[in-house]
């Protein structure tokens, strides 16, 4: 039996029985405090690390008796992330002390802030926390810690996109929780995308439920594709980059012309996605963002949700561009007119569907956008 203080985001009891895999109703766990130390928000993170500093003292609890299943547990979830375990001596609130082991980072691994808030945190990112976490533990015994850190970024990606998507108004013609049945929910695959299988049945029309069917998605996330235009020059600029989907999946011209387009990071606004991706991708600051459409392109495949945009600018300000490194972008981009867009939808000459779509809405608006008209 081990005896281990938390003080960070496994605090949140809903998190912590996840991750273990069992009730916390059964856990022996008592407020605590560890003196001389504090915990404090991780800089561009939303959890906690813990430090050393005089006259602080970090909150948290002390679980008493956890198995050893527990502690594999607990080190799959934090081992990734450069936690190990350190002994310490914490106090009680209650009074008294008690030794107890505690995850410390390694020492320079993150920049800390402030103090950290859980409650704060439990508002801001507990959902979000929760699914990922349902995730990350699916992969227990599948992967190791490391392997699932590497992924983290994109495992938060697909829990906002799926928070996102469970705040989406509700069917009114069905109700899932009687006209949708699951039998097995698996996750077949995982990287940079995640694939996930069911096993279930559906409402059919005529009021029965369907056969047991299997059933798969690729899930990506939620992405913001703007289609930069600058009504002056009446025309677009758009990029070109390599596709490896479209090269696995056979196509001899895998090296697409696109608007600019990126995933959602979670806590971040599609707005503010289609902003930072256009100084990324085109060097280009977007003066108005006009809203085309908000979609799955491929709703039998795919669970991707686009927010689709056209972004008013001037091309005379192109300050940079060409997509990040650290992501393996090589990106190349180009002015077009309007009318050779045109021609180039009309005559099949594009292959991605976003483009496409901007395209026509723009054909639509493109009158009211040049006269500057709401």
């Amino acid at each position: 039996m081990v005896d281990l203080f938390v003080y960070g985001t496994l605090r949140h009891l809903p998190l912590l029985e996840l991750v273990l895999g069992r009730s916390g109703a059964a856990l022996d766990a008592v407020p605590a405090h560890l003196p001389d130390h504090g915990a404090f928000a991780v800089v561009d993170q939303p959890f906690p690390a813990i430090e050393a500093r005089a006259g602080h003292r970090a909150p948290g609890l002390l679980l008493r008796g956890l198995t050893q299943d527990d502690i594999d547990a607990l080190n799959f979830y934090e081992g990734g992330f450069d936690y190990t375990l350190r002994r310490v001596t914490v106090e009680l609130d209650a009074g008294g002390s008690a030794p107890a082991d505690v995850y410390f980072p390694d020492p320079g691994l993150w920049q800390t802030g402030a103090p950290w808030d859980l409650a704060a945190w439990q508002a801001d990112w507990g959902a979000l926390s929760l699914r990922a976490a349902e995730e990350v533990m699916a992969y227990r015994g599948r992967l190791s810690p490391a392997e699932v850190a590497a992924r983290f970024r994109p495992i938060r990606i697909r829990a906002a996109a799926w928070l996102a998507a469970q705040n989406r108004p509700e069917d009114p013609d069905h109700d899932l929780a009687r006209d949708v049945v699951v039998h097995e929910h698996k996750r077949a695959y995982v990287n940079f995308f995640a694939m996930e299988e069911m096993d279930l049945q559906f409402r059919r029309y005529d009021g029965s439920l369907s056969p047991v069917v299997n059933r798969g998605a690729a899930l990506v996330g939620q992405a913001a594709v703007v289609l930069p235009y600058d009504p002056r020059r009446d025309a677009v600029l758009l990029i070109e980059q390599f596709r490896a989907a479209t090269y696995i999946a056979g196509n001899r011209r895998p090296w697409m012309w696109e608007p600019v387009a990126g995933l959602i990071d979670p806590g971040e606004t599609p707005e503010q996605a289609a902003h930072r991706e256009a100084m990324e991708e085109a060097g280009l600051t977007i003066d108005q963002l006009e809203t085309v459409t908000r979609v799955y392109p491929s709703s039998g495949a795919s669970g991707e949700f686009l927010h689709i945009f056209v972004g008013v600018c001037d091309f005379e300000n192109i300050a940079g561009g060409g997509g990040l490194e650290s992501e393996n972008e090589d990106i190349r981009s180009q002015i077009i007119p309007y009318d050779d867009l045109m021609r180039g939808v009309d005559d099949h000459s594009y292959q991605d569907m976003p483009l496409v779509t901007a395209a026509l809405w723009l054909s639509r608006h493109r009158d009211r956008l040049r006269h500057g008209e709401p």
